[in-house]
């Protein structure tokens, strides 16, 4: 059975090479443009359903479903299951045919959120969510080989930063067009309208998508682009398992661990919390509150796309100095956000600041540093390795944001009445520190 399991999803064999230039040409501009669409637009509508929950949290505690404890519990377990399966499912995306690896993924992870508008016991949703978070996790680290397979070195800076918007459609279509659902039809369908758009997704993907360049009698993207040497294996190089172990002796690779793991702290705190703060905090409605947040979204679209070309045409390639200039810009957002005056334009402004710098930091830290400097071979394995701690931390900040928010809520003449400030300050102390482990990197160099 697991060996059939494993034949299923395992890469292709290489055909016979096309001798045709021309045929060449053409295959490979018609597939990159249907593998970009699909692991962009695809995985961006998947993520709605990683952060509908953070959508109907109000709904829910307003109707004594779950407390805020309870749904930091919930929460977590997708990023503690996310993170052990960003992990494997890397190393096993490096092997597999993204066709039918993303496909499935895609279908399951559908499925557990509409059986999640079902859940109104805790042991339910926590094990739901927790396999929405192992079938989420194939979706990063699919993408990256993918893109890999598609794109040589020189496009992969700009390459990485276009499909990094998916995260800011993701979040854009939760928020607005999620909680617009939410406040017209209740709790449940924040998790079945995801849910149906994610079994489409899945059918799409797979017809878009190809497995590697050479399953399709193609030569490897670096040939075609005439590019220098992007992992490919040669005579004399080391299996794939032992280039995926070397991932763990290279020193950056830990410090982007920690750093990428601060940064998610903060990326899902503002996403599975936000919402909850501005209802409660400033007395906004579901759909205001969401269409503030799908203002950093939007912002973090263009973050993410230029953060590639930032670093790729100003600084060479090099991801530090552009790690300093976008973590300074989302510091200045988050701070603008909770303390500065509370007005329309300048918490409109706060969440571009923020949204621009946060995607940016996340393009670099979460992935394309990481497939800087490991061996290209082996992209989906070096995704996996920052994932566990980038996912951990956002689990751990899950817990402690839902501890905190509940120690400080407390119930005056009928009404619930929240304290925010020092689950604020732990989110903004997670982002000052991973802005100074990022710095710490500053003389890291891409590798060839």
């Amino acid at each position: 059975m697991s060996n059939a399991i494993a034949r299923f999803f395992a890469t292709g064999a290489d055909r016979e090479p096309i001798g045709d230039r021309g045929e060449i040409d053409r295959l490979y501009r018609r597939h990159r443009l249907r593998v970009m669409l699909a692991i962009t637009l695809g995985y961006g509508l998947i993520y709605t359903c990683r952060l509908t929950l953070g959508v109907v949290k109000k709904p829910l505690i307003d109707a004594g479903v779950f407390s805020p404890s309870e749904l930091g519990m919930i929460g977590s377990a997708l990023f503690y299951t996310y993170a052990i399966g960003k992990l494997t499912n890397g190393f096993l995306a490096d092997h597999a045919n993204m066709k039918r690896f993303l496909a499935f993924a895609f279908m399951m992870t559908a499925l557990c959120n509409l059986a999640m508008g079902f859940a109104t016991t805790l042991w339910l949703a926590v094990t739901l969510w927790a396999l929405n978070g192992w079938f989420q996790s194939f979706g990063a680290p699919g993408g990256v080989v993918a893109m890999t397979g598609w794109f040589s070195n020189r496009e992969r800076g700009r390459i990485y930063g276009v499909w990094s918007t998916a995260h800011s459609i993701g979040e854009g279509l939760t928020f607005l067009g999620v909680g617009l659902v939410v406040s017209v039809l209740g709790w449940r369908w924040g998790f079945w309208a995801p849910g149906l758009v994610g079994i489409a997704t899945a059918l799409g993907c797979y017809l878009l998508i190809q497995d590697r360049p050479r399953t399709l009698g193609l030569p490897q993207v670096s040939d075609w682009k005439n590019d220098r040497y992007d992992g490919a294996p040669k005579a004399g190089m080391k299996s794939v398992l032992a280039l995926q172990l070397s991932i763990l002796k290279i020193p950056a690779i830990w410090i982007l661990c920690l750093a990428s793991a601060t940064t998610y702290v903060t990326r899902y705190a503002i996403n599975s919390w936000g919402i909850l703060y501005l209802q409660e905090a400033r007395g906004f409605s579901l759909p205001a509150a969401g269409t503030l947040l799908m203002t950093s979204t939007l912002a973090g679209i263009a973050g993410a796309i230029g953060f590639g070309f930032v670093s790729d045409k100003f600084f060479n390639a090099r991801r530090p100095p552009a790690n300093l200039l976008f973590g300074l810009v989302e510091l200045a957002g988050l701070c603008l956000f909770f303390f500065g005056p509370e007005t329309m334009p300048m918490l409109l402004l706060s969440m571009a600041l923020f949204g621009m710098g946060l995607t940016g930091l996340v393009t670099s830290l979460g992935g394309l540093f990481a497939v800087d400097i490991a061996p290209k071979r082996v992209a989906g394995a070096a995704m996996g390795v920052i994932g566990i701690f980038s996912y951990i931390g956002a689990a751990i900040q899950e817990q402690v944001s839902g501890a905190l928010i509940q120690g400080g809520m407390r119930m005056v003449d009928g009404v619930r009445v929240y304290e925010f400030g020092p689950a604020i300050w732990f989110w903004i102390g997670s982002s000052l520190l991973s802005l100074l482990l990022a710095t710490s990197l500053w003389r890291t160099r891409l590798r060839d």
